[in-house]
């Protein structure tokens, strides 16, 4: 009786073995493809890449008063490395009780001389005339990507006079390095033939712009070099080809306001390409477009096929809001990446991560997108084997 009793319990033993060992068989996906959106709720994303390692970081994604970071190997799974920059650092200079809880916007990082410098904007603390819109970039150093980055000095890089976001800097192959940002809507109404119809329909009265300045900056980033440079701004005249795309904030009726913001350079060919947002980044209609210089200081001229990557609605897609990108690079290098925010009927208001594919062919620029269709592995990628 023993004996057989010890035989039934070694077969069940050996069976439930066999048992578990075919579920966590059956459970190794291996992945081929990839989704949009990411399991990233960022706004204003940008990838850095060093080491064999992407690094993220964005506005919002679980930051208090300050940003975070995500880490990956593949540009598709993120692992969230918490939050690497604080406000209350020992040379901050924002102020957390402002407006949007500081504003601490579009964190961008970049790599020079085996440190890592993080360039963004927040509500600066020197407000003596109490200004709703008292944003400046600043610029904080840190020994890893992952942080705790510290600000260079307790102040921001510089001070134009008005409200400036979304700083991007573009490092030449002749050792300069120049700092491209937006000058806010805030208190900047411009006239122009837009304008004009919204005051003649009566849909507002004033129409604020945003315009994309340049200006060179001092290679240990204590300031800038010279005056900025106006280099992008929305079009003055309705006929314009770019009109109509880059005031449909104000014709929708959304807000009395055109952007010009979010603008990422890289050079190719010796041509520069300065990408950038129009309209209201809360809005349907954000979008992505493109310009082209001889000279990293312009002039720029806007590219003929913009908008390069807006809603698929009309398409019957359920993607909107598609901007402020950053772009990547595969990890053999081969395939360019736009990658942006956008949001889809799914996550609602929330902006969430999309990466899409993107050439540039004889001074153009197409993006495959936005999509949310399976798309394969960016190449270079290991074909990943996940556990689920």
């Amino acid at each position: 009786m023993k004996k057989s009793l010890f035989l039934f319990f070694l077969f069940t033993v050996l069976l439930l073995r066999q048992s578990i060992a075919q579920t966590a068989q059956s459970t190794r996906v291996v992945q081929s493809t990839y989704t949009n959106p990411l399991p990233v709720q960022f706004g204003d994303p940008y990838v850095l890449f060093t080491k064999g390692t992407y690094y993220m970081y964005g506005t919002g994604g679980g930051a208090d008063k300050g940003f975070a970071a995500y880490s990956s190997t593949d540009l598709v799974n993120w692992k969230a490395e918490g939050q690497v920059y604080f406000h209350d650092n020992k040379n901050g200079w924002s102020d957390p009780k402002a407006n949007w809880e500081g504003a601490y916007w579009a964190p961008e990082v970049y790599e020079v001389n085996g440190k890592f410098y993080l360039f963004y904007s927040a509500q600066w603390n020197v407000n003596p005339s109490k200004e709703v819109e008292n944003f400046r970039i600043g610029v904080a150093v840190a020994d890893k990507p992952t942080g705790p980055f510290v600000d260079l000095a307790n102040k921001p890089v510089f001070d134009p006079g008005y409200p400036i976001i979304d700083a991007n800097v573009f490092f030449d192959t002749n050792g300069k390095a120049y700092l491209y940002y937006s000058r806010c809507c805030y208190k900047h109404p411009v006239d122009s033939e837009v304008a004009d119809l919204a005051r003649k329909n009566g849909w507002f009265k004033e129409v604020e712009e945003s315009w994309v300045y340049g200006v060179e900056l001092k290679p240990d980033f204590s300031g800038v070099i010279g005056e900025p440079v106006l280099l992008l701004r929305p079009p003055v005249a309705r006929s314009d080809a770019q009109a109509e795309w880059e005031s449909r904030s104000v014709t929708a009726r959304e807000v009395n306001r055109r952007w010009t913001e979010g603008s990422v350079t890289f050079k190719k060919d010796n041509t520069y390409y300065m990408m950038y947002s129009a309209n209201h980044f809360g809005g349907r209609y954000y979008a992505i477009g493109y310009a082209t210089s001889g000279s990293p200081l312009g002039p720029y001229k806007k590219a003929a096929n913009n908008p390069v990557l807006q809603k698929n609605t009309e398409q019957g897609g359920t993607v909107t809001g598609t901007g402020h990108n950053s772009i990547a690079y595969s990890p053999d290098g081969k395939e360019m990446f736009c990658v942006y925010h956008a949001r889809t009927e799914k996550t609602g208001d929330d902006r969430v991560v999309c990466i899409d594919r993107m050439q540039v062919d004889k001074g153009k620029i197409t993006i495959s997108g936005p999509t949310t269709a399976p798309q394969k592995l960016p190449s270079g990628v290991t074909t990943a084997v996940h556990k689920h």
